[in-house]
């Protein structure tokens, strides 16, 4: 039976699964259950005590707590954030101000908060630059890559390139030794470096009117346009390759050449799929990213002259101060959203298009994919399935009515469950975008901007209240790390 070309040319729809909002019990949460117990607690106490008015206001406070919801979260939820921001404010973590007296320890990288433990590490075989955190244990090492515009192709091609880059992604999780995926595309001031190159080995450099007004037009116009970087970044869990590790040399030596083993398969399932590697970052290429990120006035200048700002020793920032909805650095300002949902209905490649391609905004665009092993993820679904089970037959014995809501998280895990039956893997994905602007004016302009973008493309985006300088090293730099 032969297939028909139009049926070979469309698309497959997919469906993301729902976050999952299903509680411990009854659709609560543990610090839910922690305040109801409070407030319950509370009105005995009051009824033996016979001071049941005086018990209403910490009952009140308990419910209020447990049920009142502000941004998304309900007020418990909000407690650890705002604990932790007074915290940090009180100790003067808010700031960060580089000591460019006294030099930093040999092998860090000069970055602020909780991202100054991590190390670099270079590789002697691949000269690629690896990026160790001692805290998660994982080794980070990044390559840059270089692929057509996805919008542009035919659906056939869009198809088999999706399928292709499903391959690449399942190789993550057959593996059991990477902790962590990131794919990270961002808009970059452009410096015009490509443009002068290319008119330097194609142009027609004569005297003519036509050849010096098209010089001059290169020379003005490279600086004032923009251009789009992507760089997919491999973690090694160095705890589960320990005894891989300790076959091949145990230490950094041993994490190296195991993490060298994934970087070849990834390279290999890269060119497989039709995408066009690059070399591995080296600590030069890494400080240019880093100080992009930072400071974006100065990239364009460092880029047109090659040697300068590639040392990874000095690639941070200068200066930051983190506020409560945004962060402040050298030369710009930064905001990070979360995509806290995606699209619940079927979708077809290149829904998030109205997120990448918008322009005249400077952001960056990162998905941590955070594998899990098939066992794991065996386990994790039986349990889910368990717990569903169980607080349906609860919810039917105290005659509470099913919600949708909670049946579609149900077929979600049974889904899962297919698809892994079915030999795919299961990946946790987390969408972040970092918007970044000279001022903050400009940078409220670009957050309203990119969420009405995430509405265009069904997602739902939320501004990471209290975490902006945690959440900019995940979401803008390609180190790895996980949230």
């Amino acid at each position: 039976m032969s297939t028909s070309p139009l049926a070979e040319s469309r698309l497959t729809p997919v469906k993301f699964s729902r976050l999952s909002r299903r509680g411990v019990l009854l659709g609560l949460s543990g610090p839910q259950l922690v305040m109801v117990g409070l407030g319950a607690a509370s009105l005995i106490l009051g009824l033996y005590a016979g001071a049941v008015v005086l018990a209403f206001p910490l009952i009140a406070v308990a419910i209020a707590l447990a049920f009142v919801g502000v941004g998304g979260r309900k007020l418990v939820e909000w407690t650890p954030i705002g604990a932790r921001w007074v915290w940090r404010t009180a100790g003067g973590q808010l700031i960060y101000r580089r000591r460019i007296i006294r030099p930093r320890p040999a092998g860090t990288l000069a970055l602020p908060g909780d991202a100054a433990r991590l190390r670099q590490w270079v590789d002697p075989e691949t000269g690629a630059v690896m990026v160790h955190d001692p805290h998660a244990a994982t080794l980070t090492a990044i390559i840059g890559v270089a692929h057509p515009a996805f919008v542009l192709l035919d659906p056939a091609e869009q198809e088999r390139r999706i399928v292709s880059w499903g391959r690449v992604l399942a190789t993550a999780c057959r593996s059991g030794r990477i902790a962590c995926v990131q794919v990270m595309e961002g808009t970059l001031p452009d410096s015009g470096k490509g443009l002068a190159q290319w008119w330097d080995s194609h142009g027609s450099h004569d005297s003519t009117w036509a050849s010096t007004t098209y010089a001059e037009l290169i020379d003005r116009a490279g600086p004032t346009g923009e251009r789009h970087s992507s760089t997919i970044s491999i973690s090694l869990d160095m705890k589960a390759a320990s005894r891989a590790s300790r076959a091949a040399g145990g230490g950094m030596k041993g994490a190296a050449a195991v993490l060298r083993q994934e970087m070849a398969t990834l390279f290999a399932a890269l060119r497989s799929a039709d995408l066009s590697p690059n070399d591995w970052l080296s600590p030069g290429d890494l400080a240019m990213i880093l100080r992009a990120a930072y400071d974006p006035a100065v990239a364009g200048a460092l880029d047109r002259h090659g040697d300068l700002g590639r040392d990874l020793a000095t690639a941070g920032p200068v200066a930051v101060t983190e506020s409560w909805g945004s962060l402040r650095s050298d030369s710009a300002h930064h905001c990070v959203l979360w995509i806290s949902e995606w699209p619940r209905s079927l979708v077809f490649p290149g829904f998030l298009a109205p997120v990448l391609l918008s322009s005249g905004i400077r952001r960056t665009f990162t998905l941590l994919y955070t594998p899990l092993r098939t066992d794991r993820a065996a386990r994790d679904i039986r349990k889910k399935k368990t717990e569903y089970l169980s607080d349906a037959a609860q919810r039917q014995r105290i005659g509470q009515i099913e919600d949708v809501q909670q049946s579609a998280e149900y077929q979600d895990v049974l889904q899962q469950e297919a698809d892994l039956t079915a030999g795919h893997g299961v990946l946790r994905c987390t969408g972040l975008v970092a918007i970044t602007a000279s001022d903050l004016d400009e940078l409220e302009r670009g957050v309203a901007a990119i969420e009405q973008a995430a509405i265009q493309a069904s997602c739902e985006t939320r501004r990471l209240w209290g975490q902006q300088a945690q959440s900019f090293a995940v979401a803008a730099l390609p180190l790895g790390r996980i949230v």
